[in-house]
């Protein structure tokens, strides 16, 4: 007889044989490596349900009846943590035309799948993850810039950073391309302000820049220099190679690097869109003396899984790497915001939006409804937690043309998704 084990809690229930999934997959906080501060309480509720579960298992077996397990669930409601650190009840986040309402509130006894509370000043500072083997401790979300300069104009950008680093978040993602390089100025300039220079993590991108392309030694020096005066900086945390560059061996793109790490310019080093052969070969450099790489980027998405889920999802948890999914929103196509050809305007982001306008896209976005009305947050907000939820992602790049879009994806760091959550998503995304 099978044995009855309540939906209570997510730390309780068996992995599933049918789909590649393992408990890592699932931690506990959520891709959350550090839970400090008000975040205790939470941690230590989860930790304490695990073991009642536990023991409502055991007697479950032993008694061949429900009523023990009924009892413990009774014991666990009664103990439930108080959350005090929560939302303001009027703020709100944007999904599509609906604003979604946070709900919780201080006085009422928080289940542990509940959101965590991260917005507010300064809040999301105690949530962490380690990129690689680095000492680079960075925000679950990053704040990807490719729209500053472009779309957001140098106000509105400053105005992104701001809300983004009074949550808590300290992760930027830029390149040298962005925008002809201005990405990057905004960046440096608004630092300069701010003064808050040692608490950002920046990872720029070089390779792709008009003046400086491919990673030939003389063009990444170049490069590099030219990151470093627009940033308004003496050292980059994460370099990454835009792209691979076939034309240069890359030892010797790893050998310049290597120069740039001793000579203290950067921190560490990061590819994108690498392939998984590539990457076997960086390492086997990386044994020889080179410098190894700590994290790569990606497109990946609940509506693009094939480009990493396979041979170099494989490769990148095999050697460690930070992943940092882009285009998590699919040019906004998963924040709800477009639901029929009516909603699309003669732009280029709407334009890539709408390729995924069909069956498979609206069956997405309705499971991305449902959860995020079972759990209270935007569609936005879900479609991030599921990419913090599989394994190895360190945090997804996302960009934001408006200081009021931050909120969801900074939210998106204290949701805590089911087993059933996050199989319904990815049943509806299967192609």
């Amino acid at each position: 007889m099978a044995k009855f084990i309540p939906r209570l809690f997510t730390v309780s229930e068996p992995a599933e044989a049918a789909v590649d999934e393992t408990d890592s997959a699932l931690p506990l906080t959520s891709g959350v490596a550090v839970r400090t501060g008000r975040h205790a309480a939470r941690a230590n509720a989860v930790t304490a349900t695990a073991e009642a579960v536990a023991e409502a298992e055991a007697e479950s077996v032993a008694t061949g009846g429900i009523d023990a397990i009924a009892a413990v669930e009774a014991r666990l409601r009664a103990s439930a943590p108080v959350v005090t650190g929560v939302v303001p009840a009027d703020a709100s986040v944007t999904t599509g035309s609906t604003p979604a309402q946070t709900t919780l509130r201080a006085d009422v006894p928080a289940h542990p799948s509940a959101p965590i509370p991260v917005l507010g000043d300064g809040v999301g500072a105690s949530i962490r993850n380690t990129v690689g083997d680095s000492d680079l401790e960075v925000f679950p979300v990053s704040l990807g810039t490719s729209v500053f300069g472009w779309t957001a104009e140098s106000a509105a950008s400053e105005a992104i950073l701001n809300r983004y680093a009074d949550f808590g978040g300290n992760f930027i993602d830029t390149a040298d391309s962005y925008s002809g390089g201005r990405s990057e100025h905004i960046i440096g300039r608004w630092m300069s302000r701010r003064r808050n220079r040692d608490d950002m993590v920046v990872a720029t991108k070089i390779g792709r820049h008009p003046d400086s392309p491919g990673l030939g030694p003389v063009n990444m020096v170049r490069a590099v220099e030219a990151s470093l005066e627009r940033l308004d900086t003496d050292h980059i945390d994460l370099l990454y190679f835009h792209d691979d560059d076939d034309s240069v061996r890359l030892e010797d793109a790893l050998g310049t690097a290597q120069w740039l790490i001793e000579t203290g310019k950067v921190r560490y080093l990061g590819v994108s869109n690498f392939t998984p052969e590539r990457l076997i070969e960086a390492r086997i450099l990386a044994a020889a003396g080179y410098p190894r790489f700590e994290a790569i980027e990606t497109h990946y998405s609940l509506l693009t899984r094939e480009r990493y889920e396979g041979g170099l999802q494989l490769v990148a948890q095999g050697q460690g790497l930070g992943v940092m999914p882009y285009y998590a929103l699919e040019n906004g196509f998963l924040t709800g915001k477009y639901r029929s050809r009516a909603d699309f305007a003669d732009r280029l982001r709407s334009a890539k939006a709408a390729e995924h306008l069909g069956r498979r896209g609206l069956r997405v976005l309705k499971a991305l409804d449902q959860v995020a009305l079972d759990i209270g947050v935007s569609v936005t907000t879900i479609a991030i937690a599921w990419l913090q939820h599989r394994p190895g992602v360190a945090a997804p790049v996302v960009s934001a043309s408006r200081p009021e879009q931050v909120d969801a994806i900074v939210q998106s760091a204290g949701v805590q998704l089911t087993r059933t959550q996050v199989l319904d998503l990815e049943r509806a995304s299967r192609n």
